[in-house]
């Protein structure tokens, strides 16, 4: 079956992927109330339609963070993604650039900076967590630069692992014979993904870590490894600490609160992405969408301003744009259109995204995307 939109894919890495894999793409912490509230609340916006405008030229170009970009979303980083289809991050940075948009490589990527940089021979973003070892973060920072990244994004919603039931049920995490066995299970139950990442995806290591992390190979040691090395400790002086091993754009990840957005400006971030970590971290929290109007009113005009969580569509691209959004970055449906078909199905799922840009911003009678306001929805 051809995919048609984000849900196609999702049900086609469903079919595809082990179920510990698929469970990690798709799901949330808690009892995923948030997980659900990030798509139900960009539903929630109706569209206002206007008819008779002169809608013949669409331009949905832009500039985010420095980065020209042909639509205004970028690719989230997203963790493990070199388990989802071989070399995974590698092939979801070409799709990206093909397209014309910004790609963002984690930290916990399976594809290290060096081999993202050397097949990309563009521009790209990373995205930094905090650890506990400065010293290896400096190196970390020094690599990056190196490869070419140019924008920096520091993600703060990690203080402490949200508890994630279906990582749980499914195998993900955890150690010991009855795991290892439900695991190999799953794979076994998978021959397309066995060959294509089991065998000629290797080597599995976690990238950009590999040299720090016993047993990177081995995924429950290594969440493990996460709990224990993740800083608890970072607070607002270590944008100092970062501005020092970085000269790009730094962008604060995992915004949800008006006060946290004034101090992210007031320390001098050049900008801030509102996000709820896609729902995997505080259930209960508000959706990255209801948290956007609020922050976009404080601080919009201080900072480049993005979010994330819940984009399943062009037309929730277009939604959060008109609330105050410069930019949207999407996770689960690159995770998902990878997964499904690796870079041909990243690159379709990108010109899904933008056809149906095309359409929202024409039937709402908009022709850049500086145009876009509160006057596109029906409020």
């Amino acid at each position: 079956m051809i995919a048609a939109n984000v849900q196609d894919f999702r049900g086609q890495a469903q079919r595809r992927l082990p179920r510990f894999l698929f469970d990690y793409i798709d799901g949330g912490s808690y009892a995923e109330r948030t997980l659900g509230k990030n798509t139900e609340d960009f539903e929630r916006l109706a569209l206002r339609q206007r008819v008779l405008r002169d809608v013949s030229r669409i331009d949905l170009s832009t500039e985010l963070l420095g980065t020209k970009a042909a639509m205004p979303l970028a690719l989230a980083p997203v963790g493990l993604a070199g388990m989802f289809a071989r070399r995974g991050e590698v092939q979801a940075a070409r799709a990206a650039k093909a397209a014309g948009v910004p790609f963002c490589l984690s930290t916990v990527s399976g594809c290290s900076l060096a081999e993202v940089g050397a097949a990309l021979q563009a521009p790209f973003w990373f995205q930094l967590y905090m650890i506990k070892d400065r010293g290896f973060m400096r190196e970390v920072l020094q690599r990056a630069q190196e490869e070419g990244c140019t924008a920096l994004l520091f993600t703060v919603d990690l203080a402490v692992p949200g508890a994630r039931y279906r990582d749980v049920r499914a195998g993900l995490t955890g150690s010991g014979l009855n795991i290892a066995l439900r695991r190999a299970w799953q794979i076994a139950s998978r021959p397309h993904w066995l060959w294509d990442v089991g065998v000629c995806g290797r080597p599995h290591s976690f990238g950009n870590l590999a040299a720090r992390v016993p047993g990177a190979s081995r995924i429950g040691d290594f969440w493990k490894w996460v709990g224990s090395n993740f800083d608890a400790s970072v607070t607002w002086k270590e944008l100092d600490w970062i501005r020092q091993s970085w000269k790009g754009p730094l962008v604060i990840k995992g915004i949800l609160d008006v006060e946290d957005a004034r101090e992210a400006a007031a320390l001098g971030a050049d900008g801030i992405v509102v996000s709820n970590h896609g729902g995997r971290q505080l259930d209960g929290a508000l959706s990255g969408v209801r948290a956007l109007p609020p922050i976009a009113e404080a601080v919009g005009d201080k900072l480049t301003l993005l979010m994330d969580g819940g984009v399943r569509s062009g037309l929730d691209v277009v939604r959060a744009l008109a609330l105050g959004a410069r930019g949207v970055l999407i996770g689960r449906a690159w995770a998902y259109a990878l997964a499904a078909d690796g870079e041909r199905g990243v690159a379709r799922m990108l010109q899904i995204l933008r056809q149906e840009m095309h359409v929202a911003m024409a039937l709402t009678g908009h022709r850049t995307i500086g145009e876009l306001d509160t006057s596109a929805l029906a409020l």
